[in-house]
């Protein structure tokens, strides 16, 4: 279901004028399902959205991070066509975002939209199927939401976390394409959330195309093939957890055998530690290591080959650790 609440200005600008593109338009590439070349979306002096370039292909399962403000939600707005772009480009499969969505090929999860308390899940269903000239079976809905258990319950009775598998299973409904979903699994407990995700890997299987953003970021890891950091409006970078993690800096650890001081250590090896050289837990001393493998692969050399430490792991940065460093 893609309704939702509308809190920004009135719309003064006008639609997104055509432009020479880097990024292909979807009708001259028919694998790309979302096309947005210089995308900007401004309130006054806002820049909620400061020109953004991506395309999405078909199958693709896309995860989208950032920290508050960075213009995830406004930009996924213009995607499913409750505002429009202030400049720049944007089609959904070859057409504007509200044509896509008029037609059933777009499907949304949205932290927000209303729901009638008095209806049952089951009623909600139907009654919103019956506003489609085209859709899926409600029971088949009811079934790939993982909704049977709560089916007859009121809507009132639903737990935050039940409403938003309730608001999938709305997303279904027609069948789409495509599938955007803003903090999805929001007011989910552990097991639901598993439940939700579970539920969500049989829809990509199907081939169907995911975009996703979300404050999880194992959520991101686990399951997009591409993650998209978004800062301040703009594409921060974007690329597989591997390629993301590969040049943030590793964690060297060990139990330190001597001899001098893991202090000796850091001093050799100067640049290659940023963070003030050394830490120690005890016995445990970690060293975090900039330039990747390689920075990494010879201090640990250096360890074992003088004899200063045993017990020596490498670990590499998480996606916590370049969120942290994109927010800085």
């Amino acid at each position: 279901m893609t309704s939702r609440q509308q809190t920004s200005a009135p719309e003064t600008t006008a639609p997104p004028t055509a432009t020479t593109s880097a990024v292909p338009a979807a009708d001259e590439r028919p694998d790309l399902v979302i096309a947005a070349e210089d995308v900007h979306r401004h309130f006054g002096k806002v820049r909620a959205v400061d020109g953004v370039d991506l395309s999405v292909p078909r199958g693709e399962v896309m995860a989208l991070l950032g920290p508050n403000g960075a213009g995830k939600t406004t930009f996924l707005d213009m995607v499913l066509g409750f505002t429009v772009p202030s400049s720049g480009r944007l089609e959904v499969f070859g057409c504007s975002p509200r044509g896509a969505v008029a037609d059933g090929r777009v499907g949304a999860v949205l932290q927000t939209g209303a729901l009638l308390d008095d209806l049952t899940v089951a009623e909600t269903l139907r009654y919103i199927a019956g506003c489609h000239r085209r859709h899926l079976p409600v029971e088949d809905v009811v079934e790939r939401a993982g909704l049977e258990r709560i089916a007859a319950r009121k809507v009132k009775k639903c737990s935050g976390g039940e409403k938003q598998r309730l608001r999938f299973g709305l997303a279904l409904l027609t069948d789409p394409e495509l599938l955007i979903l803003d903090e999805p699994t929001a007011g989910m407990d552990v097991s639901a959330r598993a439940e939700f995700w579970d539920a969500m890997h049989a829809e990509a299987d199907r081939g169907r195309t995911v975009v996703f953003a979300t404050h999880y970021l194992q959520e991101a890891a686990d399951f997009a093939d591409r993650i998209v950091l978004m800062r301040s409006g703009r594409i921060h970078t974007s690329g597989t957890v591997h390629e993301l993690t590969a040049g943030a800096p590793r964690t060297v650890s060990c139990t330190w055998a001597g001899p001098g001081s893991p202090a000796e250590v850091a001093g050799r090896f100067g640049a290659l530690l940023p963070d003030a050289g050394s830490r120690a837990s005890g016995e445990r001393v970690a060293f975090s290591v900039a330039d990747g493998a390689d920075a990494s692969d010879r201090l640990v050399a250096a360890l074992l080959s003088e004899g200063l430490g045993r017990d020596v792991e490498v670990e590499r940065a998480t996606l916590d650790r370049v969120f942290l460093d994109l927010t800085a």
